[in-house]
């Protein structure tokens, strides 16, 4: 069995081949919401392989402040001034932070400018908008900003499961949820806009974190969606999927059932069951200040604490990783657009109630 002394090198990480100090990879960062100013500058800000030049946002004034105590910020601009290219020279990526709807134009943009691109998941609000986007950056590097590829207790986890520690995968569970409107107190807030957001809100925004889990962990695409949706409050009229379950279908008889919503109370877990074992993961996905694991084979179930690391300082030097060596990182665009298209046949089949293959 598995031991806390199995692991000490536990955040290795595996996927590096450059040297601190090499680069660095300068970013503009594009939307300047909490995430951006609260997760991303300051983790890109601990990076070993780039670093903060360009803030880019609604308003100059908004810029400027972000950048405020980061001075390697050198620019603040406008969208307007993105798009036409201003200070495009101090920076050689461009990290998409946006609402969904708008992603594809500034990872457009960024093309035209020949910048690499890390967009935020979903990559888009639609797949159609999802697959121009891909076209469209054919000729640059496109990466989608899916923390839980270079999260070590999942990155530990697939590696087990390729090892045959759980035996066959039978079965993934996976739930993800928050108070959104606890954490944002208008409810005209991006989110629950269908024109910004897309297909709905709690799966889009929550419940892709389990959707493409599954995927990295079996390394495996789903075919078929099952979904069950309801919005029961006031302030989520406009979207579908308040509270949402839906169970999507792998080759080889595996499932994985998911759970995702807005308005619950705050948590995730992630289980991978085979038929010999066990893999468990708590608090993952809303990257905490504490994670464990938890492995169950023969009789003997091990929990182990996990030290956590910050997900979006390993996401960005990853990032830098390959764009310093030239190498089309993973995941990338069209990964990105194999979980559109499950997104959008979870909706489906919630609305149709009843199964919705899952376009190849």
């Amino acid at each position: 069995m598995i031991t806390a002394d199995d692991l000490d090198d536990f955040a290795h990480r595996d996927w590096q081949h450059v040297e601190a100090g090499e680069g660095p990879v300068r970013i503009a960062v594009v939307g300047l919401g909490w995430w951006t100013r609260d997760r991303a500058i300051p983790a890109i800000d601990s990076s070993e392989l780039c670093e903060t030049t360009v803030a880019v946002s609604s308003s100059t004034e908004k810029a400027e402040d972000a950048a405020d105590g980061h001075p390697t910020i050198e620019h603040g601009l406008t969208y307007e001034d993105f798009h036409d290219g201003t200070g495009a020279d101090a920076y050689d990526g461009v990290y998409i932070a946006t609402p969904n709807a708008v992603h594809p134009q500034y990872a457009e943009t960024a093309a035209t400018l020949d910048k690499a691109i890390l967009c935020e998941k979903p990559m888009a609000d639609s797949v159609e908008r999802a697959e121009g986007m891909v076209e469209a950056t054919r000729e640059t590097t496109l990466m989608i900003a899916y923390r839980m590829h270079t999260e070590p207790a999942v990155r530990r986890m697939r590696e087990l499961v390729q090892e045959g520690f759980v035996g066959e995968v039978v079965e993934i569970r996976g739930r993800m949820s928050q108070r959104l409107l606890e954490m944002f107190s208008d409810p005209d807030q991006w989110r629950l806009d269908p024109d910004l957001s897309g297909y709905g809100t709690s799966v889009m925004d929550l419940g892709i974190y389990p959707l493409n889990t599954a995927r990295f962990v079996l390394d495996s695409d789903p075919v078929r969606a099952q979904a069950s949706m309801s919005s029961v409050s006031e302030e989520f009229n406009e979207v579908p999927d308040e509270r949402a379950s839906f169970l999507v279908e792998f080759p080889e008889n595996v499932v994985a059932s998911c759970a995702a919503s807005q308005n619950a109370h705050k948590g995730d877990r992630f289980t991978v069951i085979g038929t010999e074992g066990e893999l468990s993961m708590r608090d993952g996905f809303h990257s905490s200040d504490r994670r464990k694991l938890e492995l169950a084979r023969g009789g003997i179930r091990t929990a182990i604490d996990v030290e956590p690391v910050d997900q979006m300082t390993e996401e960005f030097d990853y990032f830098a990783d390959r764009v310093l060596r030239g190498e089309r990182p993973h995941p990338d665009g069209e990964h990105g657009l194999v979980d559109m298209r499950a997104l959008r046949a979870i909706y489906e089949a919630a609305e149709r109630d009843e199964p919705v293959a899952i376009e190849a």
